[in-house]
């Protein structure tokens, strides 16, 4: 199922923090890299994210954890009170597919963000990959 998955995308961007794509079923693709990555690396790919988001009109984002570290508590309070709301106001951001990282501290790093995030985002985490495209690809 990846395969097809990753057949329906094109790479906007990539830094240390990961790859960030565009699917044709209509939402944005984070793919993180297992890197230890920078706070200035991390907004740099959020800032493109949300470039990515406003140019295709997407409200969805998949975002697949796989080896990635655990955020920084900082990251975390970025993403969840500055990026996020920005990201809903300017591109009616509302729906993220979460595919669970492999460490089980990234899992809490992530449940940080998503107690602290405002409400009308809604999350869903997942253990695969087809199962976070197939919710995405149900959502109108």
């Amino acid at each position: 199922m990846n395969t097809l998955i990753r057949a329906r995308e094109t790479q906007f961007y990539q830094n240390e923090a990961g790859r960030l794509l565009y699917n044709t079923i209509g939402y944005v693709h984070l793919a993180w890299s297992a890197e230890r990555i920078t706070q200035t690396a991390l907004e740099a790919f959020y800032e493109q994210v949300l470039a990515l988001l406003l140019r295709t009109g997407a409200s969805k984002i998949l975002s697949e954890h796989g080896g990635r570290r655990p955020l920084s508590a900082e990251a975390q309070q970025w993403i969840a009170t500055n990026w996020v709301p920005r990201a809903i106001a300017e591109a009616g951001f509302g729906f993220c597919a979460i595919v669970e990282g492999e460490d089980p501290v990234h899992r809490l790093a992530t449940q940080s963000i998503i107690s602290i995030s405002p409400n009308q985002l809604l999350y869903k985490r997942f253990s695969l990959m087809s199962e976070a495209d197939a919710w995405l690809q149900s959502i109108e």
